[in-house]
């Protein structure tokens, strides 16, 4: 039998991770509660390879180092853990800025735990699954532009020969790209390659999520040679880098 996913819940309510513990254990996850980052970093620090999580929930107002700071000093360190935020309001700056610092998802309090469920779940599935639900192509090639090289397959991105620390979202969203060249694809057709039917992301995230992947592939982020921008629609991936045709 497969070992259940691994679940933290860092978040100072202790009636919330009572609750989410309880409620996540019986959707067949095995929980750790957290209440604050400095028990998160002590966990990580002594985690072996086989007790770390495979998602991380984190509730952005923490004491001490808050969800945001803590999220960013996990990817610093090229740590591509997967994170769903809580956010305490449905502000949009602060969904926002989450996706910036490279969240997988978000959902704001309060809110159902089926809600958090499906969340996590699709979070999962984009880390395990190519776009669109189905497990990567073994006989997928690596396709090969600029300074970089997308394995979908072995779900590597290479950059000048080293690898790119690359999140689950940023992944998905380069793979639907990749298997759509010169094809502009409008922000909701990228939402559902890259996120699956009925996700209710919005556009503003979307194009936050693009400008995350260009940061990592492009040779200038501001001036971007391989996934430009359709005025009006959304994008599109050219992989030898040449000005979209008309």
């Amino acid at each position: 039998m497969p070992r259940p996913p691994r679940l933290w819940v860092v978040d100072d309510d202790p009636e919330l991770r009572s609750m989410l513990a309880s409620y996540l254990g019986e959707q067949g996850y095995h929980v750790r509660t957290l209440a604050d980052g400095a028990q998160l970093q002590a966990r990580l620090d002594g985690a072996l390879g086989g007790e770390r999580p495979d998602l991380l929930v984190l509730d952005l107002m923490l004491p001490g180092d808050d969800g945001l700071t803590l999220l960013r000093r996990l990817r610093d360190r090229g740590d591509d853990l997967p994170v769903v935020m809580l956010t305490a309001r449905g502000d949009a700056v602060d969904r926002i800025i989450g996706l910036e610092q490279g969240a997988d998802d978000y959902l704001a309090k309060p809110f159902l735990p089926r809600e958090l469920t499906a969340r996590i779940q699709a979070v999962l599935r984009r880390r395990a699954a190519a776009p669109g639900g189905g497990a990567p192509r073994a006989e997928a090639e690596p396709v090969v532009f600029g300074a970089c090289q997308f394995d979908p397959a072995a779900r590597t991105l290479l950059r000048d020969g080293a690898p790119v620390t690359i999140t689950s979202g940023e992944f998905a969203l380069l793979a639907a790209f990749v298997e759509h060249p010169h094809r502009p694809l409008s922000r909701e057709r990228l939402i559902e390659l890259a996120r699956g039917p009925g996700s209710d992301t919005d556009s503003r995230s979307m194009d936050v999520q693009v400008s995350r992947l260009r940061r990592l592939i492009e040779p200038d982020p501001g001036r971007p040679r391989y996934v430009q921008t359709v005025w009006g629609y959304g994008y599109v991936f050219v992989p030898d880098g040449q000005p979209r045709r008309s």
